[in-house]
């Protein structure tokens, strides 16, 4: 038989032999099947370093084992880090608390200054235009609520002096308020400071002292003025912006919620404006009967605004004319006691919220404990924002959770 290839018995040639044999299929798979499981063991064990080991040897030696991220060392430093960081935040957001405020209340009046300028565009305004109507209209409410309330105030000051010792001895006549001057001498402390020239100006300097405060409270004014109409003017291109942060195929429902939102928000800018309108013309109106009329302007437009504030504003405008009305007479201050005890349970629990169901689409029940919580956890701008922020909360539960889970 000639050289060459050889055959096995069975007609098939050999397999061709490596000059490096390496480790059978059979016998990798061994090895593999070995490593596994202590790499396992280390990943559940926590341990500090990987069990794989570093990959190449450079020219200082092997590279050790990766740190294990299911080791305890490695998470617990990073959750440290993690509360660290959510501990800078918090103190950073105290610091600027108030200038976030100051963008709060920008962007609640121009969420709710907008339907005005919508409607003045539907007429075929630009609104760059409408803006500048708006922001005109502004400045003539601000005018007329600081000549009526400042100058009008002053003058009722004077007059409210000068009757002062009189209203006096008309409360020491009533029996029941001479008994109780006799063991406390209240009215004696209360004549002797009203007897005081100079009273007037110490309470409107009081008041409207022209110190720190009056001219921080002035420079927040035209802060939130800028700012409000400046948000105004870039409303649209604000919308399409935080719009645009959504998926593209969710962007249309995005979309539609934001503007039902930004809707109701301005609903209840109307509604809360309505309130307040009714509270200080009823109120001008019980002043005009009673025969204060001196006063019904000045504490008309007080109780409007106080009125802004949900339930607590109007608490403090009623016991501000209550007080008016019995420093003038007792008759007068009991009628009006008794008008405000009708009238405050129906503003505060049927009246106020009968107008924001309609307007933001909110329970009863809901804007109470809304306005509660909110007056409670930030004061006069958490109960004016409350309500907002309950009724966004409402139609997204609505629309997205309930709907979600109605489908599961």
């Amino acid at each position: 038989m000639a050289e060459g290839i050889r055959t096995e018995p069975g007609g098939a040639p050999p397999e061709p032999r490596s000059s490096a044999p390496g480790p059978s299929p059979e016998v990798a798979a061994g090895r593999a099947a070995d490593d596994h499981p202590r790499l396992v063991s280390a990943l559940r064990n926590g341990s500090l370093f990987d069990a794989r080991k570093g990959e190449g040897e450079g020219p200082y030696g092997e590279p050790g084992p990766p740190l294990s991220r299911a080791s305890a060392f490695y998470r617990g430093f990073w959750a440290a880090v993690g509360v660290l960081l959510a501990v800078a935040l918090g103190l950073a957001v105290a610091e600027v608390r108030a200038v976030l405020e100051l963008i709060l209340v920008s962007v609640f009046l121009a969420v709710g200054l907008n339907p005005l300028v919508e409607l003045l565009i539907g007429r075929g305004l630009k609104r760059r235009w409408t803006v500048v109507i708006v922001a005109f209209l502004l400045v003539g409410v601000v005018t007329v609520v600081a000549v009526v309330f400042v100058e009008e105030l002053r003058a009722q000051l004077d007059t409210f002096v000068r009757d002062a010792p009189r209203l006096i001895d008309d409360l020491r006549d009533n029996k029941l308020i001479g008994r109780f001057d006799n063991k406390t001498q209240v009215l004696e402390r209360l004549q002797q400071q009203v007897e005081d020239p100079n009273l007037p100006e110490k309470i409107f300097t009081g008041v409207f002292g022209s110190g720190l405060g009056a001219v921080r409270t002035v420079v927040d004014i035209l802060v939130v003025y800028v700012l409000t109409l400046y948000l105004l003017a870039g409303l649209p291109q604000l919308k399409r912006a935080m719009y645009s942060l959504a998926p593209r195929s969710r962007r249309p429902r995005v979309g539609q919620l934001g503007d039902e939102i930004l809707r109701r928000v301005g609903g209840y800018v109307a509604g809360a404006f309505l309130v307040a309108l009714l509270a200080g013309t009823v109120t001008a109106l019980f002043l005009l009967a009673a025969g204060l009329g001196t006063y019904a302007l000045p504490l008309a437009v007080l109780v409007a605004l106080l009125d802004l504030v949900p339930l607590v504003g109007s608490i403090l405008g009623a016991a501000t004319v209550t007080i008016v009305c019995l420093a003038n007479s007792m008759d007068v201050g009991l009628a009006a006691l008794c008008f405000y005890l009708v009238y405050e349970p129906l503003e505060g629990y049927v009246i106020y919220p009968r107008v924001m169901r309609s307007s933001v689409d909110v329970p009863e029940y809901v804007t109470i404990l809304a306005v509660l919580l909110g007056g409670t956890l930030d004061g006069v701008v958490g109960a004016l924002l409350a309500l907002p922020i309950a009724a966004g909360l409402l139609l997204l539960i609505r629309e997205v959770w309930v709907r979600r889970q109605d489908l599961s």
